[in-house]
């Protein structure tokens, strides 16, 4: 062949190349001849992002199934596009402000959305590139923005039509409040934090009997300013007698009353509970229960506000400080305890969040969330693995009303207006300028927008034109298959479902497939202030993308997390190495006028026993393949692809293979090998293109001028794994296993000839080693290679059962016995000393109830490789001891 491929890989030139090839030849797009139908969107990142590592494992999950899909002959359509993020754009765009010395308060409304406007065309979309330069697949003429005028009109009309419904109302309950952003957020934007805290036991004196005290206990002293009762179990007997009394609220002049519920936990703390209903989620509930009013004593910037009495304008940590100082000066601190607590924050700026009472719009989420249960019961969406089903249904079973608006500037803008003059609120789609109640034209926008994942649980639909019955919505919804991490279910995916659900009368997808976290090789999370975090393009300008890729896909295991170690990237670094070295081998044996033509019947009628053999095995590796496939077990199907490539093709075949393709046998022989290395080649890049689409496409491209991203999926062989042929080379393969691992044991190194004698008086055996003398003796390295059914075995041999009988190594005279004796003894001692610690280590119960599951598993897998360590030096040492 007149093509080649450069004498070593450079990924970065190969990826470069292919992204633009494969944009220029718009190779992505659906084909809409096709009948069959494989749709993905993309769960759409935020326009402020960038790729970290959960993208890249993430989209490189989506990648691997559209393109096998694609490959199949399906319509595959994988759908971009990116979030408007609102309080994660709007902190970025005042943070750039800032460095003008300006704030959102210097402009107009308008003029600020202008000015993100602005950033999101410069500098928003960062991610977008780096998309392809993981090389992900998508076609880039659908995408879409959640802030696109079609997706704001769905938004819109959602909206309309819940309100309408009675669905989406507008009240007062507590929610996540960031005083630092000044704006509701959700509970996926509250992060947790282990914080190191007191817990202060406040002595509530009974009113009108001296020196007797209800004690309570909390965490936060300054919100007792908004107490408005306090609360005992009913059946808790310390308390029976306090019935109908009242208690001085301390530091005011505010008297409350001490109640009864069950919700109290009598066996928590003193079995007394304060009832804070305006700073507290749990006791704004119970406020309602018992016919509390609440009282908020703060300010939306965290200052106390007017209801707080002496403490007026104090911030809500500097309240703190005074109220406890107070207390104690009174008498009325009982005890402080050192006592760590998990602390909400908001993850977008890090302030400290507040439970707080305020007006918002609100989804009546309960019967959105039936719709929901009731799809994944009846099997319409369905979770894998499926444990994720028992959690997406204990969160739907304790879900709360969502609150949906955000105090932001940059967002949907919530679709309604209020009347100044009779207090009347229309909900429209378009822009209203006159009440319609009283024709009064003292009308104003609500001022609030809309929470991002409101827009976000329309994405399926949304991006694929609703609410206009497209021809995209018609041919690709429901999708087939969303991938996600186990951390948003509840959050985004079952807001999907029931939007879906209630929208489409169909769920937005039919499966939902959660994979783990990537944590680093320790099982911990990736965290800036640890230092650990891993930049997936560092790791692929360093190794190459396709080897990040397939690593990603490797170390993922069904359900738990990735452990990310980089030393094994190295590994997939050298066999994307190996897999361009054979290539090349093959490439420079192939004459200028070679033509592929696969294997055709005149070569089926010439085939070799090695040529049958290796067709079988890649039966075996495709079906396996399939088999994994199937269940989305993404290592199972590298493993496979892997054990093939490196294993069976280059170190085998091509081995077995080489004296053919020098063209030291016959001419028809040498044709034969050549059109089996091709073929076998170009069907094993075709399973390995979804890992690895750079160096797959610039490999096939030497062979065809169609792009392997859109050429057929592989089909197996018509060869039997039975035949004779390929039975022979399988014994043939077993042999010279055994007969290495014999070398390895007892030091044989890879420079010393020896030989080697065959017990067995199996025929098919006997034919293999007969037929395939040559191969034998260059595989494992032996000068000789003897049939001996009766041979008598010595105290100096070494000996290994195969299937078909023994495989028996002479060592007389082959290495120093003593020599060699005392170096495995001496390897085998290490070996113990190593094992003792992990069987120690995983005997430690503080290690057990502490450690990741994942951290445990891998040093369990640690042991398991020093135990067949032990037992393998434990046989070298007893065969030199004869």
């Amino acid at each position: 062949m007149k093509k080649q491929i450069g004498d070593r890989y450079e990924p970065k030139e190969v990826e470069s190349k292919w992204i633009s090839l494969w944009e220029e030849k718009k190779s992505f797009l659906p084909n809409e001849n096709s009948e069959e139908i494989f749709s993905i969107v993309i769960p759409p990142p935020n326009v402020t992002g960038s790729l970290h590592i959960g993208h890249a494992l993430n989209h490189t999950i989506q990648d691997i199934l559209i393109r096998i899909e694609r490959k199949k002959g399906k319509s595959t359509l994988w759908l971009p596009g990116m979030d408007h993020a609102g309080i994660a754009t709007q902190m970025v765009v005042e943070r750039e402000l800032a460095k003008e010395g300006k704030k959102r308060t210097d402009f107009t409304r308008q003029q600020f959305e202008q000015k993100v406007w602005e950033w999101k065309e410069h500098s928003g979309g960062t991610i977008v590139k780096q998309q392809r330069l993981l090389g992900e697949s998508v076609d880039w003429t659908r995408e879409r923005f959640t802030f696109d005028e079609g997706l704001s009109k769905a938004v819109f009309k959602v909206f309309k039509s819940l309100y309408d419904e009675g669905l989406i109302y507008r009240g007062e309950r507590i929610i996540n409040w960031c005083p630092a952003s000044q704006t509701a957020i959700s509970d996926l934007e509250v992060e947790f934090r282990e914080t190191k805290g007191k817990l202060y036991h406040i002595k509530y004196p009974i009113h009108g009997q001296k020196d007797r005290y209800a004690v309570v206990a909390t965490t936060r002293p300054e919100t007792m300013l908004g107490d408005v009762a306090v609360c005992a179990n009913p059946d808790d007997e310390r308390y029976a007698s306090l019935k109908n009394v009242v208690l001085d609220l301390p530091l005011t002049d505010r008297r409350i009353p001490l109640l009864f519920d069950s919700f109290v936990d009598k066996e928590f703390g003193s079995g007394l509970v304060k009832i804070t209903p305006a700073h507290d989620a749990n006791d704004f509930e119970a406020g309602q229960r018992l016919g509390l009013k609440p009282l908020l004593v703060m300010n939306p910037d965290g200052t106390m506000n007017e209801n707080a009495g002496a403490y007026e304008g104090l911030d809500r940590f500097e309240a703190r400080k005074k109220v406890v100082a107070d207390l104690e000066a009174k008498g009325l601190i009982e005890k402080i305890e050192d006592h760590v607590h998990a602390v909400g924050h908001n993850s977008r700026g890090g302030a400290v969040i507040e439970p707080y009472l305020s007006t918002q719009w609100f989804v009546k989420i309960r019967p959105l969330a039936d719709l929901a249960v009731k799809a994944v019961r009846t099997g319409q969406v369905e979770f894998v693995p499926k444990m994720w089903e028992k959690t997406f249904f204990e969160w739907m079973n304790n879900i709360r009303d969502w609150c949906i608006s955000r105090q932001l500037w940059w967002g949907h803008k919530i679709p309604a207006y209020h009347c100044k003059t009779c207090k009347h609120i229309e909900v429209s789609e378009t822009d209203v300028s006159t009440c319609p109640s009283c024709g009064s034209k003292e009308v104003e926008p609500d001022p609030d927008v809309l929470d991002t994942w409101f827009s976000s649980q329309l994405w399926p639909f949304s991006s694929m034109g609703w609410p206009e019955q497209t021809a995209d919505l018609k041919r690709y919804y429901p999708t087939s298959v969303l991938v996600t991490g186990f951390d948003i279910i509840f959050f985004w995916v079952s807001r999907m479902i029931m939007m879906g659900m209630k929208f489409m009368e169909a769920p937005p997808f039919h499966k939902v497939l959660i994979h783990g976290l990537v944590r680093d090789k320790d099982g911990k999370k990736f965290s800036k202030s640890i230092g650990n975090v891993i930049d997936p393009l560092v790791m692929m300008e360093k190794y190459g993308t396709d080897s990040f890729r397939f690593f990603l896909a490797a170390t993922l295991p069904e359900g738990k997390d990735i452990l990310f170690d980089e030393s094994r990237l190295d590994g997939y670094r050298s066999f994307c190495n190996k897999i361009w070295n054979s290539s090349r081998f093959i490439l420079m044996n192939l004459e200028e006028d070679f033509v592929p033509t696969g294997i055709t019947t005149e070569i089926e009628n010439d085939l070799e026993p090695m040529d049958e053999w290796i067709l079988s095995r890649f039966n075996h590796c495709l079906e396996e393949y399939n088999k994994a496939h199937s269940k989305f077990h993404f290592y199972e199907m590298t493993s496979a692809i892997y054990e093939f490539v490196w294993g069976d093709f280059c170190d085998w075949y091509i081995e077995l293979v080489k004296p053919r393709a020098y063209g030291k046998v016959t001419e028809r022989s040498a044709e034969v090998a050549k059109q089996v290395l091709v073929d076998v080649l170009t069907r094993a890049l075709g399973l390995l293109h979804p890992f690895m689409p750079f160096l797959t496409e610039e490999v096939h491209s030497v062979f065809s001028d169609r792009f392997l991203a859109v050429t057929p999926y592989p089909e197996s062989y018509p060869i039997s794994k039975d035949s004779p042929g390929v039975q022979k080379l399988n014994l043939l393969q077993e042999i010279v296993t055994k007969i290495r691992v014999l070398r390895a044991e007892n030091g044989v190194t890879p420079d010393k000839k020896c030989k080697a004698i065959i017990k067995s008086s199996d025929e098919l055996g006997s034919a293999a080693i007969r037929e395939n003398e040559v191969s034998l003796l260059q595989l494992a390295r032996l000068e000789s290679v003897n049939i001996e059914p009766t041979y008598e075995i010595q105290k100096t041999d070494s000996v290994s059962h195969f299937s078909k009988g023994e495989v028996v190594l002479p060592l007389a005279g082959l290495i120093d016995v003593a020599k060699e004796k005392a170096r495995l003894e001496k390897e085998l001692q290490k070996a113990e000393v190593e094992r003792e610690k992990l069987e120690a280590k995983l005997a430690n119960p503080g290690f057990l109830s502490k450690a990741a599951p994942d951290v445990i598993e891998k040093e369990r897998e640690k042991l398991k490789t020093f135990l067949d360590k032990v037992e393998v030096l434990k046989k070298g040492i007893q065969n030199l001891a004869g």
